[in-house]
């Protein structure tokens, strides 16, 4: 009960009034990176935002990412894909979420939630095909996993926070070493410039505070009130994208 209250203080400790309003458009998961926004519906088919519309991306993917490492997703089946010169491109390996925040490094955990990284040669370089991949396998078990320039945070089946510092795009492992984070989460997303938001199970939307190159952890959390749930977020360029229980599409600020 006492570890209860705990986070339950720290989740209302300070809160932020966003203003939010919904664009067009049906997504059930997004992600936002350097002005580039690609996003996924309930049966798979892919978009990027292109001017103030919704563009579609040839092909079928459950989870879909943008950022320094390019554009990857992952399929009904675990496939991992790599968009190459407007193509997509199957890559060696399964994984039920992905992640190209990293420095151009990829990010993601498999159907055992089993947590694996790619350094940034082989990000890069890789073509698809049937060539190998030296994944990097991780310790630890998580749901959710997304990286930053400089750290990387995940949660797990209990919704419990952790991040790993000490991450460099030719060590995307850091220290392996976890530092659980206080609070409770079921996603999380770093931006490019390693801000941090995430979900919690009730749709609230929260903010870690305080996080910088010298303290990759942060030191807080506020919550970011708005009007309705949310499922998933997204944060690029000043604007906070979100993905409501019922796939509407909201820009915040």
């Amino acid at each position: 009960m006492r570890a209860s209250l705990l986070v339950l203080a720290l989740f209302v400790g300070s809160s932020l009034a966003l203003d939010c309003q919904e664009i067009d458009g049906s997504l059930k998961q997004i992600d936002a990176s350097a002005g580039q926004v690609f996003g996924v519906n309930s049966e798979d088919s892919i978009y990027t935002r292109y001017g103030n519309g919704w563009v579609r991306v040839p092909g079928a993917l459950k989870h879909v990412t943008v950022g320094p490492a390019g554009v990857w997703g992952v399929n009904k089946d675990n496939l991992i894909y790599k968009m190459i010169g407007g193509r997509w491109e199957q890559a060696q390996g399964l994984l039920k979420q992905i992640d190209a925040g990293g420095d151009q490094f990829i990010a993601g955990v498999n159907m055992l939630d089993n947590i694996f990284c790619l350094n940034r040669n082989p990000t890069v370089t890789t073509r698809g095909g049937t060539a190998a991949i030296p994944w990097n396998l991780l310790p630890g078990s998580l749901k959710y996993y997304s990286c930053g320039p400089y750290s990387c945070w995940g949660v797990n089946w209990l919704d419990q926070i952790f991040v790993m510092k000490g991450v460099t795009p030719d060590a995307c492992m850091g220290s392996q070493a976890w530092q659980l984070v206080p609070g409770a989460l079921s996603m999380i997303e770093v931006s490019t410039d390693g801000s941090v938001y995430g979900v919690n199970s009730a749709g609230n939307v929260y903010r870690r505070d305080g996080v910088s190159v010298a303290n990759p952890a942060g030191t807080d959390w506020t919550y970011l009130s708005m009007c309705g749930k949310s499922k998933h977020v997204s944060y690029d360029l000043g604007v906070l994208w979100v993905i409501s229980p019922e796939d509407k599409i909201l820009t915040c600020s």
